[in-house]
């Protein structure tokens, strides 16, 4: 029996539920066609009718609907009636709308299939996009393969009308490469079911202890050495067990090239990640001179095996600083994106502690502390990204130890910065909790919203002995679709910044596609309804019609080959009996 004939068999069965469909994310609002008929059939002479500036959503639709069912979709110029020059009434017309813009903003979209067509508009290219992939959903999980598994089979859509647009512009995805590798072509497919849950951000963390991930020209040793490591800690770092096996790899610059440019036609934005003066260990392996020389003898680390946090940080030196203007140099040429992540987490102090150089610079720049210096390592790189028209994003950390200390002996916010020493265009990822992410809003930075406690996917989905290498708290579908990004505490003009939410995914236990696959699904689905729809309160959202919804889309991510766990429990392959994990017991706390 195949995976996913098994994980079908645990779930519950279906429940009838008329006058609507089972989309997700679901959408604003749908009504019965004025038409009033049943459903629509595409067939071979369907034809796509790509208005401007919507080509590229029609090469994609015809690439990848057509590969699964069979249907060539031709093209059709604009206003042609049809290739015979007919009444074009077997049609799929593609078009940017300026209502819609206006009445849905540039992500919205709306699709109309009555009688005579299908027409998506959209309030941009990407609208339209997101349309072409509720339409998809329409279709039935066969859409979602690669080849049709029926030739000649019938497909119709309902009959319907559907307004929908995102109630977040930054929907996204954190996957921790760095950790354990992903080839590209995994990184592509990661791309694709992100499209198909309309969540438009990538974030790409390409660095940290245990590897370097992406070709920097400059300075090749980043991967040469610090993209490899002898061997991995197999489970929590407290595990005895390991992987004796050589790890690691690395994107070159036109892989690099190549999935941005992939992510750009399915319309969501790469944001990379380059962590530091924390998690560097892999840099400082690389190149010994980046560490605290004065300490400890960096010429002899490696790259790190283990897991956890890491007392090896960069030394605050103006060499650092020019080799890590050379990395983001080069990180700004190959990703468009107006965000560049610079990490600013969990930098251990004890070596800057006692480094006489990290104590002479903070001397030299009037810092109070050791957490002065770690905020100014980020301001050096927020004013250097801000010259360059970009802004920088950090995790949490980078709201602490902004104030320098004054002739006066007074602790004060840098010239120009916020009460943060920021520059006003630096953004927040808050990781620890919601905490962060309300002071920043109210200083007037803007936030994307990933709290630990909520949305980190690495955390175990069930209770029991069964769930493979369990980490944290447990978090399950109904926790993650219970998830509310903005919190109460904020008034509605400090809300405004939120951006909008991000699951992030860290792959210390996640040695594979399948690791992945297993920690991300189903729960991705819902956190991109929270993401995308205007829900409820937590406690007044419908689960039930949540689960009822997921029982197609169970049958989507069949089709797409996604190793989920299944609502029952892991399969018997997908455990991983013996190997410790680090699980939390109770409630998380909301902080």
């Amino acid at each position: 029996m195949s995976a996913s004939n098994s994980r079908s068999d645990q779930r519950r069965p279906s429940q009838a539920r008329t006058g609507t469909m089972d989309l997700i994310p679901d959408p604003r609002q749908t009504w019965p066609a004025p038409c009033g008929g049943d459903r629509f059939p595409l067939d071979s002479e369907t034809l796509i009718e790509a208005s401007p500036g919507t080509e590229g959503v029609a090469q994609w639709f015809r690439t990848t609907v057509g590969a699964a069912t069979g249907l060539p979709f031709a093209g059709d110029r604009p206003g042609a009636g049809g290739a015979d020059g007919g009444t074009g009434d077997n049609r799929i017309v593609l078009e940017i709308s300026p209502d819609i813009d206006r009445e849905l903003g540039p992500e919205g979209y709306r699709i109309t299939v009555d009688g005579y067509e299908i027409r998506i508009e959209g309030g941009s290219a990407a609208g339209v996009f997101w349309g072409t992939q509720t339409l998809r959903q329409m279709l039935g999980p066969d859409a979602f393969r690669r080849a049709p598994v029926l030739p000649g089979r019938e497909w119709t859509v309902p009959m319907t009308v559907i307004e929908d647009a995102p109630r977040f512009a930054w929907r996204g995805m954190m996957l921790d490469v760095a950790r354990h590798f992903l080839p590209k072509d995994d990184v592509l497919r990661c791309l694709d079911l992100l499209a198909a849950h309309k969540l438009n951000v990538f974030h790409f963390h390409l660095t940290d202890d245990q590897g370097w991930r992406v070709e920097i020209k400059r300075h090749p040793k980043l991967t040469d050495i610090g993209a490899w490591r002898s061997r991995t800690k197999w489970g929590h770092r407290a595990s005895e067990l390991w992987d004796e096996k050589p790890h690691g790899g690395y994107y070159t610059q036109d892989d690099i090239r190549e999935i941005v440019a992939y992510a750009a036609e399915r319309h969501i934005t790469v944001v990379p990640e380059i962590d530091i003066p924390g998690h560097s260990q892999a840099a400082i392996a690389a190149y010994p001179e980046l560490g605290n020389t004065d300490v400890i003898d960096t010429a002899s680390l490696t790259v790190w095996d283990t897991w956890g946090i890491n007392a090896n940080v960069l030394a605050p030196t103006d060499n650092t600083l020019r080799f890590y203007e050379d990395v983001f140099a080069e990180v700004l040429e190959l990703f468009p994106s107006p965000f560049i992540h610079v990490g600013g987490d969990e930098c251990v102090k004890d070596q800057w502690k006692s480094s006489p150089t990290a104590q002479a610079r903070i001397a030299e720049e009037g810092l109070a502390d050791e957490d002065g210096l770690q905020s100014w390592f980020i301001r050096h790189f927020d004013t250097w990204l801000t010259a360059r028209g970009r802004r920088l994003i950090g995790w949490d950390e980078i709201l602490e130890g902004g104030s320098r200390v004054t002739e006066q002996g007074i602790r004060a916010p840098g010239s120009g910065t916020t009460e943060f020493g920021l520059a006003p265009g630096a953004a927040v990822s808050s990781w620890r909790g919601y905490g962060g992410g309300i002071a920043a809003a109210r200083a007037g930075h803007d936030v994307v919203m990933c709290p630990e406690q909520q949305v980190y996917l690495d955390h175990r989905q069930a209770a029991g002995d069964d769930e493979p290498m369990p980490i944290g708290y447990v978090r399950t579908l109904e926790d993650v679709y219970r998830f509310e990004p903005v919190p109460p505490q904020l008034t509605e003009d400090e809300a405004v910044h939120v951006l909008g939410t991000q699951a992030n995914v860290w792959t210390e236990v996640m040695q594979d596609r399948s690791r992945v696959d297993y920690q991300v699904f189903p729960r991705l689905a819902a956190f991109a309804e929270v993401a995308w729809s205007v829900l409820p309160a937590p406690a007044e959202r419908d689960f039930a019609d949540f689960e009822w919804r997921m029982e197609e889309h169970y049958r989507r991510l069949d089709a797409l080959g996604v190793e989920y766990r299944p609502p029952g429990g892991p399969l018997p392959g997908q455990r991983r009996p013996g190997v410790l994990g680090r699980p939390i017991e109770g409630v998380p706390p909301n902080v």
